[in-house]
């Protein structure tokens, strides 16, 4: 891979960076050489990223070349809205007033050089800034208004405005950040593809249990993909990979929705793709649209605060509240009074501003059919935990106390009414990886709910399939990941 500095004047560079070219903006744009260069990773260090400048047509054309440039054309507009600037404050709010805590004075600017800060403390809030705003060198600005520390602004700045004592250390860091990418990128004896996959190492109920990321390894490297597992603190290197594969539990005010819009901005083979999350993550959206495309769910009313009444006259007793981005059965109460009725309505209210509340239908299992591509893979068989009326029994704590038994089907052996009907449902959703929730009263199946990251754990889900349940999917970012490279290089 070439590591390309793009600057207005090379001449006039003061840096001098081991092993990485540094080239004219002019020269960029304008010879031919440099878009045939499938490799490069472009590092805009222009002096001006304005509209239609010409360090705004670097970045441009260096992402129509696939050169996966840094900043690119979102983050120079991200950079631009105070409303992104305001909002991440209140989001790093924490963060950001352990980093200052001690600073007598009112305000304070940050120099970021590729991640890092000259002053180690400031070096965790630095790689944070970083992740969120992908340019080589940043400034930001706090200041402390009634005893709290905010992100006033945050901008990108050029060689010219590091300060002479800084520039041996923007060295150093330069020089750390392109080894380590070095380090990452193996020497192959024939063309691959990387896919990072979005874990926590520290989550009690993963979607994928350790054995099952092993043996998405094992698959994903008998394609040929390199596979590599990485971390919410990895954000800043997704622009080295070809496809990103989320196997930790998803939510849209969270970190792993933005590593998914960030992997789409960046062109690469997301699952899950952020709008499946959006849509899989929201109760009131399912039910609205599985009802309005006729797909059979449980008997379902949106509750506001004015038709609360309307739910003992249509559902009775007792039924099911959900909150609209409850997951793994939190966040989903049954109620079988009108005194709990009325108290879980008013908390869930007080969270969101419309509900959900089903009928129940108490069966002894629900069925999951699993979907990739538009295609089911797996059918498994969720029995209730003993003495309840959910797959998992939780503690006052929210934490698994119980778990009923599973079953795993071969597609085949499954109902087709339960296999037709998950098909339906999920590819409203799209085509990405999806667990259809079903239940079966004589014949029929209802929906109830679509999860956009389903479990996959070795010992359960792949008990039919087994290592060709990983190969299958495995496969099917290998596809896509080739179809869109040539749909680039056709271009």
């Amino acid at each position: 891979m070439t590591i390309m500095l793009v600057v207005n004047n090379p001449n006039s560079w003061p840096l001098h960076i081991p092993g990485v070219m540094v080239t004219s903006a002019r020269a960029y744009l304008t010879e031919p050489a440099y878009s045939e260069d499938r490799s490069a990773k472009v590092f805009n260090l222009c002096r001006s990223y304005s509209y239609q400048s010409t360090g705004y047509y670097v970045s441009l054309l260096a992402a129509a070349r696939g050169h996966k440039p840094m900043p690119d054309i979102n983050t120079i507009q991200d950079l631009k809205s105070q409303y992104v600037v305001r909002t991440l404050s209140e989001e790093m709010e924490e963060q950001i007033q352990h980093a200052f805590k001690r600073i007598q004075s009112r305000k304070f600017t940050l120099s970021i050089y590729f991640g890092k800060n000259i002053a180690k403390q400031y070096n965790s809030l630095s790689m944070r800034l970083f992740d969120l705003f992908q340019a080589p060198l940043l400034r930001a600005d706090f200041v402390k208004e009634a005893g709290l520390w905010q992100l006033k602004s945050i901008r990108m700045i050029s060689v010219s405005e590091i300060p002479e004592n800084h520039r041996k250390f923007v060295v150093q860091a330069a020089t750390d950040y392109f080894a380590g990418r070095k380090r990452r990128i193996r020497k192959r004896t024939a063309p691959r593809f990387d896919i990072a996959v979005l874990y926590n190492p520290d989550d009690k109920e993963p979607p994928s249990n350790a054995r099952s990321l092993k043996k998405f390894q094992k698959a994903a490297e008998a394609v040929g993909l390199d596979f590599e597992l990485i971390t919410r603190n990895d954000l800043h290197r997704l622009a080295e990979f070809d496809a990103l594969f989320i196997r930790e539990t998803t939510a849209v005010n969270h970190h792993t929705f933005r590593f998914a819009q960030r992997a789409a901005a960046e062109g690469l083979v997301v699952m899950d793709d952020p709008d499946s999350i959006l849509k899989c993550s929201n109760k009131v959206y399912l039910a609205e649209l599985l009802t309005r495309h006729a797909v059979p769910i449980p008997k379902t009313l949106i509750i506001h605060r004015n038709n609360i009444d309307k739910i003992m006259e249509t559902l009775g007793l007792p039924c099911v509240l959900k909150q609209p981005d409850s997951a793994f059965s939190i966040g989903v109460n049954k109620v079988e009074t009108e005194d709990e009725l009325n108290r879980e309505v008013a908390r869930l209210l007080n969270k969101s501003d419309l509900i959900v509340a089903q009928e129940f239908l108490p069966t002894t299992y629900d069925w999951r059919v699993g979907i990739c591509d538009r295609r089911a893979l797996y059918v498994c068989r969720y029995h209730m935990a003993r003495r309840h009326w959910q797959i998992i029994k939780r503690d006052e704590n929210g934490n698994n106390s119980l778990e009923g038994a599973s079953d795993t089907f071969s597609v085949g052996e499954a109902p087709d009414e339960v296999v037709g009907t998950a098909l339906k449902a999920a590819n409203l959703i799209g085509d990405g990886l999806y667990g259809v929730d079903l239940k079966q009263i004589g014949q029929k199946c209802y929906v109830i709910e679509v999860n956009d990251n389903p479990n996959i754990d070795a010992g359960i889900e792949d008990l039919v399939l087994k290592d060709a349940l990983y190969r299958e999917i495995m496969g099917i970012f290998l596809k896509r990941i080739e179809n869109k490279k040539r749909g680039f290089t056709a271009a």
